[in-house]
């Protein structure tokens, strides 16, 4: 089952050096998600491949123009290629009137469903849930509301052995429910148990998206243990407290963060214009986190 993430951009507030603004898309089995979408995304999406149509849940972190001014056209772009299928939005209060403004004065009429949810900036909160995923928000603590977004794979099912279940005549309608642990009794009332006939199940992966955030300790609880962690990574720590200023974060914070939560993978991003080689910001965090990547566009993570 694929569980990834594509960078379509890794720039903080000025697009510089050929990187956008942030925006990403997660392919979970795949369904489409997006997470913010700032200025450009929608010809990111074309440059790698993307069909937009596909993507059916949009979540914006907040309102500061690099996380969602590419919104707008996105939204009436899916509106001039047809679009029919809902669209679920959820972002800060404000956001839907801000889109409502745009349409009302371009006298656009989409004509898909498009369906707001409102994020609550100051507790977490489920925001989506299917049987094999779930979608959580959280507080971040940046100089407007600000949530984080964090997705969690379901328990996935244990793997069959298939030709143990046939050797034993099992009925194939009765697989999905082996590969749930649940056994099985045959007509002569002789049970088999699941374990006998499944492998161990694959543990279940999760991602993080943390976005502009000063460092504190309040949102580390909800991104404990993650395989993937995205954390804005705006300066160098000699920058911190211009950091601190900005309410943003310093690679080594990143780091650091990465280190207290038991993150499996940390991938920075957000880089401030004032840099053109990364490297350095790599360098910092790697010498406290070595499992650290720079975010790069155009690049699949897999979780």
């Amino acid at each position: 089952m694929r569980f990834e993430v594509l960078v379509l951009g890794n720039s903080s507030a000025t697009p510089m050096y050929d990187r956008h603004p942030t925006s990403q898309v997660i392919n979970f089995n795949e369904q489409l998600f997006m997470v913010d979408c700032g200025e450009g995304t929608q010809m990111q999406l074309y440059r790698y491949g993307i069909r937009s149509n596909k993507i059916s849940h949009i979540f914006i972190s907040h309102l500061h123009g690099d996380h969602y001014l590419g919104l707008i056209g996105l939204l009436s772009s899916m509106h001039l290629v047809g679009r029919k299928t809902d669209l679920h939005l959820y972002g800060p209060v404000g956001l839907d009137e801000i889109l409502a403004v745009q349409f009302k004065y371009s006298d656009t009429q989409i004509r898909y469903n498009l369906i707001f949810h409102p994020t609550n900036p100051d507790q977490a909160e489920v925001l989506f849930e299917s049987n094999s995923l779930k979608v959580s928000s959280f507080p971040l603590t940046h100089r407007i509301p600000c949530t984080g977004f964090r997705f969690d794979e379901a328990p996935r099912p244990r793997p069959l052995r298939i030709a143990d279940a046939q050797r034993l005549k099992i009925p194939t309608a009765y697989y999905p429910l082996l590969k749930q642990g649940i056994d099985y009794t045959a007509p002569d009332g002789t049970i088999y148990q699941a374990t006998d006939l499944t492998d161990p199940a694959p543990a279940s992966r999760s991602y993080a998206f943390c976005s502009d955030t000063i460092r504190t300790p309040n949102y580390l609880p909800y991104v404990q243990d993650v395989d993937l962690m995205y954390h804005e990574a705006t300066f160098l720590q000699e920058l911190v407290s211009r950091a601190k200023e900005t309410y943003h974060t310093t690679a080594q914070e990143a780091a650091e963060i990465a280190v207290e939560t038991s993150a499996k993978k940390l991938l920075l991003g957000h880089y401030s214009a004032r840099y053109k080689d990364l490297q350095p910001l790599l360098e910092e965090a790697q010498a406290i986190f070595p499992a650290t990547e720079l975010s790069q566009e155009g690049i699949w993570y897999l979780i």
